[in-house]
């Protein structure tokens, strides 16, 4: 998919939504890697950086995330119909209630927020890692049954 020239978006723009509507089509599981920068200029006809900008709009709506040298995963946020679950994130309750979204209590949060934070980055490495392995003994299975 090349970006449309009657969409007056810009080709980051579109981009993002042909992967957004994939993501809650089901097309893109939960925990499953996006393609590679390389893969999406090639499938989109767009520039590297314009295909990181596309990754940059998902990963700031809560759909995806990345993770440092291993590639971008879709979120594990799909409601029990199926519905993709929009996770906000925001750095402190004070940004929360900049947004419109008052937090339900007043009670201080900010080190359990901190470290429940810090789990989710954790679980999200560790599946990360998972995808990776599983990749890794398919192609050994492969090669053992050619």
């Amino acid at each position: 998919m090349t970006p449309s020239t009657h969409d007056a978006r810009p080709p980051y723009q579109q981009a993002a939504e042909a992967i957004r509507a994939e993501i809650k089509a089901g097309k893109l599981k939960p925990g499953e890697q996006l393609p590679s920068h390389r893969e999406l200029q090639e499938r989109f006809g767009i520039a590297n950086m314009t295909a990181r900008s596309a990754l940059r709009v998902l990963r700031e709506e809560g759909l995806i995330y990345t993770v440092q040298g291993r590639g971008s995963y879709v979120v594990d946020a799909i409601g029990p119909g199926g519905e993709l679950i929009e996770i906000k994130q925001y750095t402190s309750p004070e940004s929360a209630i900049r947004a419109g979204e008052a937090p339900e209590s007043t009670e201080p949060t900010g080190t359990l927020t901190e470290a429940l934070l810090e789990v989710r980055d954790q679980l999200r490495t560790l599946n990360a890692e998972v995808q990776t392995l599983k990749r890794e003994v398919a192609e050994l299975k492969a090669r053992q049954h050619p």
